[in-house]
């Protein structure tokens, strides 16, 4: 297999390829190498936090706390649990960078931006980060099933508050806009009565769903043409029969895997594939074999998510931050936050990554992680309230992000590779003129230095 082919296909499928494990896998084919992707991310491995003392309040509802808990005691618990949704998007950034479940990894960042939502509960958070993760190459049925019942989308999209006697129409509007079908594929009469079916639906204190029996409407329900006594499940059920579903979320995977520009016949080719049996790894096991998905149009041109970007370039140049704040502080700067959606449309990616100020500060990231460059705090966009306080006190003056960087580990893998080499191996797209002659006229000291040289144009920002 092309060298170029298998870093592109580790690009979409991961976030890089280091060039030792290119040179055994250049050797094998194309079906080798996809299998090795899929038996590599074959087993689910949960994302866990040690809680230690705070488990004890897992299992308990807000009134059994403030019957147990002082209003200090309270206030001091709920900064402990906040703290902890920040160690957990540490951690999940953490997850991608491992060597291990690849592609397992790579879906469950697509799909927390398709079934999008947001909690500060970090025990049903970690919960729901955990359900995508699971389902990630599994049956998209079961899938949608899953993720309608975990208690994060449950409170985000308030289907808590879904009752037979006032009926929430949030949850099913979303789940046919946003999560299945699309707009203009489904009426208001239809949001309605898959409102109805949802009715009920609710969740236990550990997290566990169940059905309030009381809450619920049994009634008959109309829904997308058919007549019965449905349920949620059962207007899921009916949404996939929807050849519109499958197509919908072809949309997002040939956006997000193959390209920004849709090819309508490889669309449909992959539509049909999905809509067979909604197997999640059948349809991403034909793109990742299939001839086109390897066309030079569909190469480098991509632009890196910041999530993409941090990701990719700890797996060149492996470093850690010594002030963890400051990993979510670029997050922002980026306009990225793990678990921190936007809104329930999620983050719309592409060329939205990229504007005057967000590109001149990812061209400078390389700096700040590596050389210890000198980041002017002044040009950070409008955050939360902690984070402007975090900085208050020294938004006036230049600051370090402050990493320790392995860069032994840079050597092993890079340190014989020259120029042309390294260039071949960190950017994917063709190089512009301009960029091309800036290169050329360099003069490369260390391969440490010309790789930071190499991450810092704007080539760099597409894979």
């Amino acid at each position: 297999m092309k060298q170029e082919h298998i870093q592109h296909l580790y690009r979409r499928a991961s976030f890089g390829i280091h060039i030792s494990e290119l040179k055994k896998l250049e050797k094998k084919s194309r079906k080798q190498n996809v299998s090795i992707l899929f038996k590599d991310s074959k087993q689910n491995s949960p994302l866990e936090l040690d809680f230690g003392d705070l488990l004890q309040y897992k299992n308990k509802s807000y009134k059994e706390l403030k019957r147990e808990l002082t209003e200090p005691e309270l206030q001091k618990l709920r900064n402990q649990l906040q703290k902890k949704v920040r160690v957990l998007n540490y951690t999940w950034i953490d997850r991608l960078q491992s060597p291990n479940a690849k592609l397992r990894e790579k879906m469950t960042l697509f799909w927390a931006n398709v079934f999008v939502c947001r909690d500060n509960q970090v025990f049903f958070i970690q919960q729901y980060n955990n359900t995508l993760r699971k389902h990630a190459l599994g049956n998209f049925r079961e899938f949608v099933k899953a993720v309608a019942k975990e208690p994060s989308m449950s409170k985000y999209l308030n289907n808590n508050k879904n009752v037979k006697a006032k009926p929430n129409e949030n949850f099913a509007r979303e789940l046919m806009e946003l999560f299945t079908l699309g707009v203009g594929n489904y009426t208001e009469q239809d949001v309605k009565e898959a409102a109805r079916a949802f009715t009920g639906w609710s969740f236990k204190k550990n997290g566990d769903f169940f059905l309030r029996n009381k809450r619920h409407d049994f009634g008959e329900k109309t829904f997308l043409g058919k007549t019965g006594n449905f349920d949620g499940d059962d207007i899921i059920d009916i949404i996939l029969d929807q050849k519109q579903c499958a197509r919908f979320i072809c949309t997002k995977i040939y956006k997000y895997f193959v390209n920004p520009k849709i090819d309508d016949k490889r669309l449909e080719e992959i539509t049909t594939i999905f809509y067979k049996d909604y197997d999640i790894g059948n349809v991403m096991h034909y793109i990742f074999t299939a001839n086109w998905f390897y066309a030079d149009e569909n190469i480098g041109v991509k632009i890196k998510s910041p999530i993409e970007l941090i990701v990719g370039l700890n797996n060149v140049v492996p470093l850690t931050f010594n002030k963890p704040k400051q990993l979510n502080y670029l997050q922002k700067m980026m306009g990225q936050v793990l678990l921190y959606p936007e809104n329930v449309a999620g983050w719309k990616g592409g060329k939205s990554w990229i504007d005057s100020n967000t590109l001149m500060f990812r061209m400078k990231l390389p700096s700040l992680l590596l050389n210890n460059a000198i980041i002017n705090l002044e040009e950070k966009g409008s955050f939360e309230d902690t984070f402007d306080k975090y900085y208050e006190n020294t938004k006036k003056y230049g600051r370090y992000i402050k990493t320790t960087k392995d860069w032994e580990t840079f050597e092993k893998h890079y340190g014989n590779a020259n120029a042309k080499e390294l260039t071949k191996l960190l950017i994917a797209s063709p190089l512009d003129e301009d960029t091309n002659g800036y290169l050329q006229n360099l003069e490369v000291k260390s391969n440490r230095n010309f790789c930071v040289q190499l991450m810092s144009i704007p080539e760099y920002q597409l894979c």
